[in-house]
C-alpha cells in the first residue's frame, strides 16, 4: 500500500481493551492507544477490530502537537495475521487539516503495541 515518501513512524501502546458483540456473530474490540509518532506529539485514538485471523478496522483521535494545535484524524483498514497473536496493518488516514497518509504497521497482541510507518499518499 505504500505508494509515497514515507514520512515518519509511529509506536502505539494500548491502555485499554473492550470487548463488544458485533454484527453477524462477530466479536469486535475496542482499543484505546497512547502513542507518539514522527512529527505529531502526543497521540491519543481509539480503534476498532473485528476479531480473527483477518478483518477490518477503524480509528480515531487526536495529536497534541509540541506547538499547542490539536490535529484530529480517522482511518480504516484491513488487518491479517502475520504470526503468532500478530496482525499486519494496512490502512489509511485522513488528517482535519487535509492531508491523507497510507499507513502499515504490526499489531503484537501479546505486547498490545501497534507500530509502523506512515507516507504520503499520492
Amino acid at each position: 500500500m505504500a505508494s509515497g515518501k514515507q514520512l515518519g513512524e509511529f509506536s502505539f501502546k494500548s491502555t485499554s481493551l473492550t470487548f463488544t458483540p458485533g454484527p453477524a456473530n462477530s466479536l469486535l474490540v475496542q482499543v484505546s492507544c497512547e502513542e507518539t509518532a514522527t512529527g505529531f506529539g502526543t497521540t491519543l485514538l481509539t480503534g476498532t477490530y473485528v476479531v480473527g485471523k483477518s478483518g477490518t478496522h477503524n480509528w480515531c483521535g487526536a495529536n497534541y502537537l509540541d506547538n499547542g494545535d490539536i490535529l484530529t484524524f480517522t482511518g480504516q483498514g484491513t488487518h491479517e495475521s502475520s504470526g503468532r497473536h500478530k496482525w499486519r496493518t494496512q490502512g489509511i488516514s485522513p488528517l482535519s487539516d487535509g492531508r491523507t497518509f497510507n499507513v502499515e504497521g504490526e499489531i503484537d497482541l501479546a505486547a498490545r503495541t501497534w507500530s509502523g510507518k506512515f507516507f504520503e499518499r499520492s
